[in-house]
């Protein structure tokens, strides 16, 4: 079974199959980011770019800014969020709050526009 994930309401949400599991206007704290020249960003998410899977990871890129210094951008791509098994579909979402390390990826499975 595949997983089915997209972008609904111009960026504001994540739906994973079907589901609206993860939605925008949390803080993430970013670590070795590029993303700022801030130890560690607080960044604040105002909607999803690009969403992917690389499984088992649901992953995007978000738009927002850090709320330190107030650099503004995309990140690079942060899981959001795990599958564990596509054949349920349980979808388990990270903690925002926590710490998070932003990747360049390129084997992401990008759903069809």
């Amino acid at each position: 079974m595949t997983t089915d994930v997209h972008q609904l309401d111009d960026g504001a949400w994540i739906s994973v199959n079907d589901a609206r599991e993860v939605n925008v206007s949390d803080l993430w704290l970013l670590a070795r980011s590029d993303f700022c020249g801030c130890e560690t960003t607080d960044f604040l998410a105002e909607g999803f770019v690009e969403v992917g899977v690389d499984h088992p990871d649901i992953q995007a890129r978000i738009a927002g800014q850090c709320i330190a210094c107030g650099a503004s951008g995309v990140t690079d791509w942060l899981t959001v969020g795990r599958v564990v098994d596509p054949d349920v579909g349980e979808f388990y979402g990270v903690v925002p709050e926590s710490v998070h390390f932003p990747a360049k990826r390129t084997r992401l499975a990008r759903p069809e526009e």
